[in-house]
């Protein structure tokens, strides 16, 4: 293992190296400071101007990207970015490729903005979230109101059916309030959204994140994919036609400014929120879909952008605001350009209103005949009707310091837990696979039928988020896909060769090479969607590939034997297959597939070695699973010890106890966690490494990305998320507005004051690629934004007020100047004058 700062992430290359390549020298004179320039970065005496920078050098991306940020400060330069890197590797192909921006001296990137917005205060920032802990204080007291009345009333039932026909009604009732209410309370606080912009923390703000927050907690995004939840999105303001498909649960909040016309379709994890926080502020603003568009999986459509009729947008990609798409023509990449390739891949199927209706009223008799009694009235039943369970639970039974209270808990606890664990692989293993000799690969069949019904069921069991982050980042990954059923019958046991989030629309369709390794973030497209069909088809990963982080795999992907699939690439879907290079970016350029760096520890990966690392990774495996089991125990114990509490001082203190028990588990939740993710680190800060996967060390990473993190989510848009995240080690300054940025490495991440992160946007301070990991930190200067999606990597340096457009991925060792506008995947500067939102031209 090697640890020290960016400096021994980034080696120089090997001077034997340099010496048994011919040496060319410059040319011209630009070729001379380029060379200088090179030649003062990897610390050698000079450099030839025909010298591949990976192959010939041994450079690799951190040095390459220390290089490209010492040109960019050179006013007789022309600028250069990463990608010119990859497309031009050595000095002298550089220069040609930069020719155009010789004759030009290089003007600096336009700036975000002249003017300043002043940065809310302290005053403003701590009432504002009192104000919102005091609601989050209401909302509870308001639900455990109902929930006392309500349980009351199913109680008083005199037998089954009586108890049962009362928890339809009540659970019915309670159900359609829950739905209604956040309808109600947007159109009360909000009335009709419209374009406009307004600072964080202020009252205005607080309006926008209540109804916001009530959304997002609505019930109604359990029917994502639906036709009720286009009847759900139509009463909060949308204008949506007929036939419309959306398969995204990133709710839109802004709903007023959406249109959709008739016939679209929207796939899963794709953004239109209709707003963004930008520099402090939230700026709203419209979002257009035509007729007939199709958008593809993980894509942001930022705010004020259009597609017209018959108008599509390819996977992995993403429209800035201002742009639009006209008629009939297709998009993909980020920024969208231009392509002929066919996003839509499936013909129509017969799917009209009644089949739409009908599927939504079956959907609901099911729910209120079955889903909402069971829930409401099952457990009261089966207290009921078991008098062991009548005995340990009943009002009095205990007293809070009666030692039969936390045997009670401890008992019902692990039962309750480790009962789920093992039925539930053994239902996920057996039903799916029964469900899914009713759907046959390769055949169209239309929405909202049978068949559609049994895709939807196998796709949510099978992705159960708990048992991934149990096997990932472990061998036993690989028995638990297959048991799903994933084609790895031919795998190559790494002990690495998935991460803990993995997703698929059918594991029955998906095949993965000898010797593949993934990352964290892959989402298998196996189905194929129009506005009235959908079909599941094969989706096939290569031998000997490796996948970064945050990637959509299609069917039908063009990409083979020994790819190295950089994190957010855009897979490519035309052209021939691409087999022994590297992809990057969206839409994907070349890169070549590996470099001396990353190939040191391979030794470690074969014969004797692999067999002895192998064994000791797992050994250190089960252990890291057994610990986070008790871990994940524990807090259960503990909640349903407080619960059984509860129950014993009910008739005492009925609503408020209800109330207090879902004030104090959540404020429990983050403060436990935080102390085991502390613990585990001995409340010490991590430091850059560059190690093998089989080092100890990385082992021990892998337990920090294994501490439960979902609870976050909750506290997004208020002040108490920034209190987590300094609980949690993060170099945080004051007022950062956090919108729901996730952040890996949190000791190594450094945000300064007034920071504005967006929804889905997320700081990675390391990197796996192949046998190797890297870490390092990046910092984020005061005032900068990071847009919807954007994805910053490790050894990142942004300037004070820098802007990264959404869906961005600023890549390893980029070096951000201030005020700078940085957009693209990869990203590079924008030179372009900034689009001016609707929103600027009203005032807030």
């Amino acid at each position: 293992m090697e640890e020290k700062s960016v400096d021994v992430l980034t080696p120089g290359p090997d001077e034997s190296a340099i010496d048994e390549h011919r040496y060319t020298g410059p040319s011209i004179g630009i070729e001379r400071k380029l060379a200088e320039v090179l030649a003062d970065v990897t610390g050698v005496e000079r450099v030839s101007v025909d010298s591949h920078f990976f192959d010939d050098l041994g450079a690799n991306s951190l040095v390459m990207a220390q290089f490209c940020a010492r040109v960019r400060k050179r006013t007789d330069l022309p600028s250069a970015s990463m990608k010119d890197i990859y497309r031009h590797p050595t000095i002298r192909s550089l220069t040609t490729g930069l020719a155009d921006a010789v004759s030009t001296p290089a003007e600096p990137s336009v700036p975000v903005s002249t003017e300043v917005v002043p940065p809310a205060g302290t005053v403003r920032y701590a009432l504002c979230g009192t104000l919102q802990f005091l609601l989050f204080l209401g909302y509870s007291f308001l639900a455990g109101f109902v929930a006392d009345r309500g349980y009351a009333w199913v109680s008083a039932g005199s037998d089954v059916i009586g108890i049962y026909l009362r928890s339809f009604v009540f659970g019915g009732v309670g159900f359609v309030g829950l739905c209604t209410f956040p309808i109600v309370a947007k159109w009360l606080l909000i009335g009709r959204w419209k374009s406009r912009e307004f600072p964080v923390w202020g009252l205005t703000y607080l309006r926008f994140w209540t109804v916001k927050v009530l959304i997002h907690a609505n019930p109604m995004i359990f029917f994502v994919g639906n036709p009720l939840y286009v009847l759900y999105l139509r009463a909060l303001g949308a204008r949506i036609g007929k036939g419309v498909t959306i398969l995204s649960r990133n709710v839109p909040v802004c709903t007023d400014l959406l249109t959709i016309g008739a016939g679209t379709v929207i796939r899963k994890d794709s953004f239109f929120l209709c707003y963004r926080a930008h520099a402090g502020r939230i700026q709203t603003g419209r979002v257009t879909l035509g007729r007939d568009v199709f958008i593809g999986e993980k894509t942001v459509l930022d705010i004020d952008t259009s597609m017209g009729d018959g108008a599509q947008l390819g996977h992995t990609s993403t429209l800035y605001s201002g742009q639009e798409v006209p008629d009939g023509r297709r998009r993909h990449g980020s920024p969208a350009q231009l392509t002929e390739h066919d996003y839509l891949r499936i013909g129509p199927a017969k799917c009209g209103t009644l089949r739409r209706a009908g599927f939504g009223l079956i959907t609901v008799l099911q729910l209120f005949f079955l889903y909402v009694p069971l829930a409401v009235g099952g457990a009261y039943m089966l207290v009921t009707l078991v008098p062991a369970l009548h005995n340990r639970l009943g009002p009095g039974a205990v007293g809070l310091t009666s030692p039969d209270l936390y045997i009670d808990a401890l008992i019902l606890s692990f039962v309750l837990f480790f009962g789920f664990v093992v039925v539930g692989l053994a239902v996920l293993f057996t039903v799916p696979r029964l469900l899914n000799l009713a759907v046959k690969p390769d055949k169209v069949y239309p929405l909202y039928g049978f068949h559609y019904s049994i895709h939807r069921a196998i796709g949510r069991m099978t992705n159960i988020k708990f048992f991934t982050w149990l096997f990932g980042d472990s061998s036993y990954i690989v028995p638990y896909l297959r048991g799903l059923g994933y084609d790895l019958s031919r795998v190559e046991q790494t002990g690495s060769n998935f991460g803990t989030e993995v997703q698929h629309e059918s594991p029955y369709l998906c095949s993965v090479g000898s010797g593949t390794m993934v990352a964290d973030g892959l989402s298998i497209i196996n189905a194929d969607f129009s506005s009235t069909s959908f079909r599941v088809s094969r989706a096939s990963i290569g031998e000997h590939n490796f996948l970064g982080n945050n990637i959509a795999y299609p069917s039908g992907a063009k990409t083979g034997e020994n790819c190295l699939l950089a994190t957010k690439v855009m897979i490519p879907l035309d052209g021939e297959v691409r087999e022994g290079v590297g992809l990057l970016g969206s839409p994907c350029f070349e890169i070549p597939r590996s470099v001396e760096r990353d190939s040191r520890f391979d030794h470690l990966r074969t014969g004797d070695e692999l067999r002895r690392n192998l064994a000791a990774k797992n050994r250190y495996n089960i252990r890291s699973m057994i610990l986070f089991l008790l871990v994940r125990w524990l807090h259960f114990f503990v909640l349903t010890m407080l619960g059984l509490a509860n129950v014993d001082l009910y008739d005492s203190y009925g609503h408020v106890l209800i109330a207090a028990f879902m004030v104090f588990s959540l404020g429990f939740t983050a403060v436990y966690f935080v102390l085991v993710e502390r613990g585990i680190a001995a409340f010490r800060a991590l430091r850059p490494q560059l190690c093998s996967i089989y080092d100890p060390y990385f082992w021990w990473h892998e337990r920090l990305w294994k501490v439960p993190d979902k609870y976050l989510n909750v506290f997004n848009g208020t002040p108490f998320k920034n209190v987590i995240w300094r609980m949690l080690g993060v170099r945080l300054g004051s007022r950062v507005f956090d919108d729901g940025c996730y952040l890996t490495e949190r000791t190594l991440t450094t945000i300064r004051s007034d920071c504005t992160l967006n929804a889905g946007s997320k700081i990675q301070c390391h990197s796996q690629e192949d046998g190797t990991f890297k870490s390092d930190r990046s910092t984020i200067g005061a005032g900068c934004t990071l847009g919807v999606g954007a994805h910053v990597h490790y050894g990142v340096t942004m300037g004070d007020g820098a802007v990264l457009a959404p869906d961005s991925f600023l890549m390893k060792g980029e070096e951000v100047p201030q005020r700078a506008r940085w957009g693209g995947n990869p990203a590079t500067e924008m030179r372009d004058a900034p689009y001016q939102p609707e929103a600027l031209t009203l005032k807030a």
